[in-house]
């Protein structure tokens, strides 16, 4: 990897993302208070509520779904490499290792009472409150694109039906036909997310339908593992894959469900298929909690994850300003592990640490490719700070036996998160 040397590291790191080392902590003060509500149940919010229950803390954990549908590795099962199975995760474990869980939903926070209502009707009282509410689609972003229209031009960027629903239109699609694949400006879930997505729609219209084509309308001149993807694509799909950045008129401005257009200042564009990913915010319950800013997203504190709008209300996920640090699982996982931390050093009346984190980011060009991208954040002049000189991404000419190691990686990275947090 530039800058990072050994693969072995980076699957090291994958593996196991401690943002502290795990050492023993100490009690609660004595007469601490520690009912600790976390409303998600994704990446974030599950590790929070595993390391708070661990350290003796009344944790309750608001999630309404039985399953939750994981986003990563999820591009694989809309090219037909994956079953949509392999995505599906429940909380049988979690609530056997003796975490509550709420199964509702949270309707309103009230940050000065400090109280949770569900929408079963009750209330949580809590002392320190941990929000993971993901993303919400901004369909007022994008003229004509609702969520209506995303069941004709799915975004799939909710892991779960609407994954399926573009897995089969990609299955139908006819032989020599378009599809049409639109990227927001940043920020969003999984910076690289897109460009995987497109890397492996184009593996299957190689391999299945090698006379259709696929466009990339990107709102951005720049992205995530630029050179590892273009480089990728200009070996494996030439003449399939198109793609069309901001500056040579890359951003989509409407799109139309029933004519299947998608258009842009410069053209609009036929699809046989559209995939629509649309600008993003932090989930609603966000906004209602207080704690979103005038940019849909969340202001922390880089050190405990506290909001900078609302006291006593923590944020970790897709739904925080983490500065320098994306928006991932791996990133999540690790926040949680860092906020529950702050969490139990705040109620017992401890000066929570400055922590290192650390990010990784596998992505698959076709089966057997891998590439991937590290970091390491600490917090720097308020915000979350790359650490120089650490982090970096694959090697851009790599051989093709550690594109295949790479991939290897992904799939220990994938199977080891997701049995740490719901296994």
């Amino acid at each position: 990897m530039t800058r990072l040397g050994r693969r072995a590291v980076l699957a090291g790191l994958a593996a196991a993302a401690l943002p502290r080392p795990a050492l023993p902590r100490p009690a609660l003060a004595q007469g601490a208070r520690g009912r600790v509500v976390v409303v998600g149940g994704g990446f974030g919010g599950a590790t929070a509520a595993r390391v708070l229950h661990r350290a003796g803390l009344a944790v309750t954990l608001v999630e309404p779904a039985e399953t939750y549908w994981a986003c990563p590795f999820s591009n694989e099962v809309i090219a037909g490499l994956r079953p949509m199975s392999a995505q599906a995760f429940g909380y049988d474990a979690l609530r056997a290792s003796g975490v509550t869980l709420a199964r509702t939903s949270a309707e309103a926070i009230d940050g000065a009472a400090r109280r949770v209502r569900l929408a079963d009707g009750t209330a949580l009282d809590y002392d320190r409150l941990i929000l993971s509410p993901g993303i919400a689609l901004r369909f007022d972003a994008l003229p004509g694109y609702d969520a209506a229209a995303a069941e004709v031009m799915p975004h799939a960027w909710k892991a779960g039906a609407q994954t399926e629903l573009l897995a089969r239109q990609l299955a139908a699609l006819p032989e020599g036909g378009t599809v049409v694949l639109s990227v927001p400006g940043n920020p969003y879930r999984c910076p690289p997310g897109p460009y995987e997505r497109a890397s492996l729609i184009a593996h299957y219209l190689k391999t299945r339908k090698p006379r259709a084509k696929l466009i990339v309308l990107d709102a951005k001149d720049t992205f995530s593992k630029q050179k590892l993807f273009q480089q990728a694509w200009a070996a494996l799909y030439p003449g399939i894959l198109d793609y069309v950045p901001l500056a040579a008129g890359g951003q989509v401005t409407s799109v139309d469900a029933t004519a299947m257009t998608v258009a842009t200042d410069f053209e609009t564009y036929k699809a046989d298929l559209a995939c629509i990913i649309p600008p993003q915010r932090a989930a609603p319950i966000a906004s209602a909690a207080g704690v979103a800013d005038r940019s849909g997203w969340c202001p922390i504190d880089p050190v405990t994850f506290e909001s900078r709008l609302v006291p006593g209300i923590h944020v970790v996920g897709d739904a925080a300003i983490a500065g320098a640090m994306p928006k991932s699982a791996f990133a999540a996982n690790a926040q949680g592990k860092v906020c529950a931390e702050a969490v139990i050093d705040l109620l017992a009346g401890r000066a929570p640490e400055a922590p290192k984190l650390i990010n990784t980011c596998y992505s698959l060009v076709a089966p057997g490719y891998g590439i991937s991208v590290a970091g390491v954040y600490h917090p720097a002049n308020g915000v979350l700070a790359d650490v120089e000189g650490a982090g970096g991404t694959s090697p851009v000419d790599a051989p093709e036996t550690v594109r295949r190691q790479e991939a290897v990686y992904a799939e220990d990275w994938y199977r080891t998160i997701t049995a740490a947090v719901f296994g």
